[in-house]
């Protein structure tokens, strides 16, 4: 069969290149189109985000968004005052609330209402887009009938005068507020929405990045902002922003962010607020400001990352460690994060993270009916006794599943967007009038391509637990326009095929295939990614050594900890032995973990065993998963305690056994970081 030629395009670093505008005619909410116009940036971005609703979920995914439409994000607002009565213009009773109606639910309630909003307009569900825009449009109506902020019925004092208490609090909700306002206007085209955003921000100056270090701020109002000045090119909006740029504090900071001057804070705030100088690099177009964010980035990673590719956050940063926890907030914030930086620099590592995020991190901390969730995840869950010292923040019950997962808010209503923007950044428009498959699962995508021309793209695929995904392409009219494909940086021998003919790729490693052609109805592509066991090492961290850890358990104060340990994984999935349960919050009894991993990192692949299986009809992350790997391990005399959670040297002596691992995200209780025999420890 003749073979022909695609180039692999591996973005690197950010140029500037053609900008999509949008036409006169164009209008949000239908089949995708475009209402970013990206012209009026001084650089644009790479990848171009479509509309809430443009891509649909369908098979596995679409199974756990309506479980969400059924559980907690449909319900939310019945579960506490904090999100049956933020936002609608009163003072009320509840956990940081203020007399006034400000403070702390209006963070909460906004991070839920983006979700929720998002959720309902991707899934079509006329119940929760109700639910969600009924208590949106009081913010709109309340801005336009007088209100100065999306704080509609305070003094724009309750954002800017510290002397007004909880400011930095209302300031920090105001952004997730207007997040959640222009994902709604792009769904619904009600004009009255954009309305509101642009009165809002025109009359809106970024406060200073970090009075306090990792403290909240209202400088992560420049998402909403940036996105309202592209919906309208108001040059009010786009002062505002580069003022921004000239404040010495914000120049000292991306300094020392570019020096890699950093400390250890609070990592959900971490995961907010690094991508703020980013963002603003649109504008400057000083590649100094992308590399702060990215400097950032990396020096948390590098002694803070944990398997499940979120850094620890309890809710400082916390090192690396088999019980070291991550915030369910840090989840959300992650992606988020990552999909603007994706959308910056079109670099596949960015999907790669994402996926690594959502396949794994995501579906752990949530019931597998989405009725209940918990605060905290860690990598290994012996028990409900271990861990059991709980973090100075929130406190008791944070590893407790609930309906309201915690006391403390903020992590029940920040669980409900990830669905939604995993969902809604699969596909993203490209600056050439094309098409990128940015992040892989079930599903269709409707947009506006080439001149004008209306194409659907239909996915039928179980990735992660299958390594093929069939695309047909449906363009209104045959017309040119190109498609790009991702290729993970895990897969080594990648496979594509367009109508049956092979497509021969020339380079190997991450970036994205261009296939540049005239596409016509029903064309097909098929794409192969093969999947391959990888075997990771290393040595768990202590905590770092800072002042909020200063009345922490006694594991914080040990600065030896060096215990080995290793990780499996097969494409993007992270594998556990699973700890059966009899519900999330309380394991069977009688389970066995007391298991060294016996594989070599260079010899995984020929010694682990894959098994697969069809996926179940309905997906709901059962322990009877779709793929479960077979590991050959030792056992040994070994029961972990609170402060000694692994190991302390690789295992000299045990009786081998065979374990299966199953994916991470199926797991309640589990044992991930393993300990290590001597035999397989790679020094």
């Amino acid at each position: 069969m003749r073979k022909k030629t695609v180039n692999l395009l591996i973005f690197i670093g950010v140029v500037t290149i053609l900008n999509y505008s949008c036409s006169e005619k164009t209008k949000p909410g239908i089949t995708g189109t475009l209402v970013q116009n990206t012209a009026l940036l001084n650089v644009a971005p790479v990848f171009v985000p479509l509309t809430p609703g443009a891509v649909t979920p369908e098979g596995w995914i679409r199974d756990w968004a309506e479980d969400a439409a059924k559980g907690i994000t449909g319900h939310l607002g019945e579960y506490s005052p904090t999100f049956g009565k933020a936002w609608k213009g009163y003072g009320f009773e509840a956990r940081g609330a203020t007399a006034d109606g400000g403070g702390w639910p209006l963070e909460q309630c906004s991070y839920w209402l983006d979700g929720a909003i998002r959720l309902g307009y991707i899934l079509h569900d006329s119940v929760l887009i109700k639910k969600a825009s009924t208590r949106l449009d009081t913010v709109v109506n309340g801005v336009l009938r007088g209100g100065e902020t999306f704080i509609y019925w305070l003094p724009k004092e309750a954002l800017i005068d510290s002397t007004q208490g909880w400011v930095e609090f209302n300031s920090w909700a105001h952004s997730h507020m207007g997040r959640a306002l222009v994902a709604y206007y792009q769904a619904s085209g009600k004009e009255k929405v954009l309305q509101a955003l642009t009165k809002v921000y025109r009359n809106y100056s970024l406060p200073k990045l970090m009075e306090r270090f990792w403290a909240v701020t209202g400088s992560v109002n420049i998402d909403p902002m940036m996105d309202t000045y592209l919906l309208t090119g108001d040059t009010a909006i786009r002062n505002h922003i580069n003022s921004f740029g000239n404040k010495k504090k914000y120049q000292t900071l991306i300094t020392n962010w570019n020096a890699g001057k950093l400390q250890h804070g609070h990592s959900v705030i971490f995961y907010e607020n690094i991508r703020v100088p980013a963002l603003f690099y649109l504008f400057s177009g000083n590649k100094q400001d992308l590399n702060a964010t990215l400097n950032a980035l990396n020096w948390a990673e590098s002694s803070n990352l944990l398997p499940v590719g979120v850094t620890s956050g309890e809710e400082f940063h916390a090192g690396i460690g088999a019980t070291r926890n991550i915030e369910t907030c840090d989840v959300s914030a992650s992606i988020n994060t990552f999909n603007r930086l994706l959308q910056i620099t079109g670099e596949e590592k960015y999907s790669d993270k994402i996926e690594k995020v959502f396949f794994n991190a995501a579906p752990a901390p949530v019931s597998r009916d989405f009725s209940t969730m918990c605060y905290y995840q860690s990598m290994n869950r012996y028990s409900n006794q271990i861990p059991n010292d709980e973090p100075y923040n929130p406190g008791k019950d944070c590893f407790k599943f609930t309906k309201i997962g915690h006391g403390v808010l903020c992590c029940v209503a920040n669980n409900c967007r990830i669905l939604p923007n995993y969902i809604m950044n699969m596909w993203m428009a490209t600056q050439d009038h094309g098409l990128a498959a940015t992040l892989y699962g079930p599903c269709k995508v409707k947009a506006v391509v080439a001149d004008g021309v209306t194409t659907e793209i239909i996915c039928k695929t179980n990735y992660p637990f299958g390594e093929t995904i069939q695309m047909t392409v449906n363009p209104s009219r045959t017309a040119e326009f190109p498609i790009y494909l991702r290729v993970p940086e895990w897969c080594a021998n990648p496979a594509i095929k367009v109508n049956g003919e092979t497509l021969k790729i020339e380079k190997q490693g991450s970036g994205f295939v261009k296939i540049l052609r005239k596409w016509k109805m029903k064309d097909k592509i098929v794409l192969a990614l093969p999947m391959t066991v990888k075997v990771v090492q290393g040595n768990e961290t202590p905590y770092p050594q800072i002042s909020y850890f200063d009345h922490y358990h006694k594991m914080a104060k040990d600065t030896t900890i060096n215990n080995p340990y290793a990780l499996v994984y097969y494409g993007p999935l992270l594998f556990s032995l699973p700890i059966p349960d009899i519900d999330p919050n309380q394991e069977a009894p009688g389970a066995k973990f007391n298991y060294a991993l016996d594989v070599r990192p260079e010899n995984a692949a020929q010694k682990i065993t894959v098994e697969r299986k069809v996926m179940p009809e309905h997906w709901n992350w059962s322990l009877d998963a779709p793929i479960k790997l077979t590991v050959d391990a030792q056992e040994f005399d070994w029961k972990p305690t609170e402060n000694k959670v692994l190991p302390e040297k690789p295992i000299e002596k045990g009786t081998p056994v065979k374990i299966q691992l199953v994916p991470y995200g199926t797991t309640k209780f589990r044992v991930t970081m393993f300990p290590v025999t001597a035999a397989s420890y790679r020094k």
